[in-house]
C-alpha cells in the first residue's frame, strides 16, 4: 500500500549566537563596553538566553553597517 509523503522541508540553517566576549574581539572592544552597549541600549540589539547574553551576528553586522561614518 502506498503511502501519500510530504517532501521533506529542511529547516533554515541558522547561525551560531554571538557572546559577549566573540563580539568584543570582533568588534576590537573591550568586552565590559559590550555589556554597557547592552545595559544602556547601545550596541546591536541582544536576546537574552536564559540569564546569558547573545546577539545574532546578522544583528552585529547591520549595527556596524549603521556606525559607518562618512569621511
Amino acid at each position: 500500500m502506498a503511502r501519500n509523503t510530504l517532501p521533506q522541508v529542511s529547516a533554515p540553517q541558522r547561525r551560531r549566537l554571538a557572546t559577549p566576549p566573540e563580539i568584543a574581539e570582533y568588534c576590537g572592544v573591550p568586552l565590559g563596553t559590550v555589556y554597557q552597549w547592552s545595559s544602556r541600549g547601545g550596541g546591536p540589539k541582544f536576546i537574552k538566553v536564559g540569564r546569558h547574553l547573545r546577539a545574532r551576528w546578522s544583528d552585529v553586522e547591520a549595527w556596524l553597517d549603521a556606525q559607518t561614518i562618512a569621511a
